[in-house]
């Protein structure tokens, strides 16, 4: 878990032999903070942590806070950092071996019933010597903690949750990633691709806000991107089309359609529909060049 302090985020990544540990252990409120409670987890260490962070404690006065109150703090293992970077962990001495952590500029790494105690602080090298964005960094450090041997139990579940670092007070808006594989025979590499797939989403979703406002060209531009990070789904090349079809570049269009038809024939169904909300002109001569395409 981390504060990246050149955008302001702030991140939970985890894997373990559980069920829908994302369930229960990442907890993160923009302009706030960010919680990984885990051994024998005690939830309230989620929302009360961020409650007591927005209060104004610290992320190390949060968790003595709530670990001076736990009658079974010896079996937890908890960490925290807040928007300033602070960073608090606390692993219980009953927790099963072997289990430690270590913590690093703006990020702290936790672990439990691991199948080698060279785990964390793999996973906290690796981390602080991994370029890109945090939600790389993180993913990186817990692939390297598998591959180190990872949890002595095997692998089910694994789960990403990123914040914004530009708060709006709305958590949906602030909410950057939130993933989970709740139940894999690889889970990270669930996680890795579910990670592609949301940069896709995040991509295509800002050229729909671009075609709202006119802006063709970084429509187009975001929408290529969407459909290069996942050329799997033909429907990030589909928008792409009936973008450059709607601006009168139909000799471009094509092309793409014939290649989408192919590999989704529903769409060319629905292409007729999507005439009455304006997403097409409505002319017979364009979309019967478009349905007859070559495919």
């Amino acid at each position: 878990m981390a504060y990246d302090k050149k955008t302001g985020e702030l991140g939970v990544a985890v894997q373990s032999h559980w069920f829908s540990v994302g369930s229960v252990v990442p907890w993160a409120k923009a302009g706030v903070g960010a919680v990984a409670t885990q051994s024998f987890v005690k939830i309230e260490y989620g929302p009360e942590g961020l409650e007591l962070m927005e209060k104004g404690f610290t992320a190390q006065e949060a968790l003595d806070s709530l670990v001076s109150r736990d009658t079974g703090s010896a079996v937890r293992q908890v960490g925290m950092v807040d928007v300033n970077g602070v960073v608090a962990v606390h692993t219980g001495e009953k927790c099963i071996e072997f289990a430690g952590h270590k913590t690093g500029k703006n990020f702290t790494v936790q672990a439990n019933i691991m199948a080698s105690p060279a785990v964390w602080p793999l996973m906290a090298m690796i981390f602080e010597q991994t370029e890109g964005d945090l939600a790389e960094r993180m993913m990186v450090a817990l692939e390297a903690a598998q591959a180190e041997g990872g949890d002595l139990r095997g692998k089910q579940s694994a789960s990403m949750l990123i914040v914004s670092g530009t708060p709006t007070g709305v958590s949906w808006k602030d909410t950057v990633l939130d993933l989970r594989v709740e139940d894999h025979p690889e889970p990270l590499k669930q996680l890795r691709r579910l990670i592609r797939i949301n940069r896709a989403y995040r991509h295509a979703n800002r050229g729909d806000l671009y075609m709202e406002t006119g802006d063709i060209k970084n429509a187009l531009v975001e929408y290529g991107l969407s459909s290069t990070l996942y050329p799997e789904n033909p429907e990030l090349k589909y928008w792409a089309a009936v973008t450059l079809a709607g601006e009168g570049r139909l000799e471009e269009a094509l092309p793409m359609f014939g290649e989408v038809f192919r590999r989704a024939p529903e769409l060319k169904t629905m292409t007729p529909r999507i005439i009455s909300p304006g997403l097409l002109p409505n002319e017979n001569k364009i979309l019967d060049q478009i349905m007859n395409v070559e495919q």
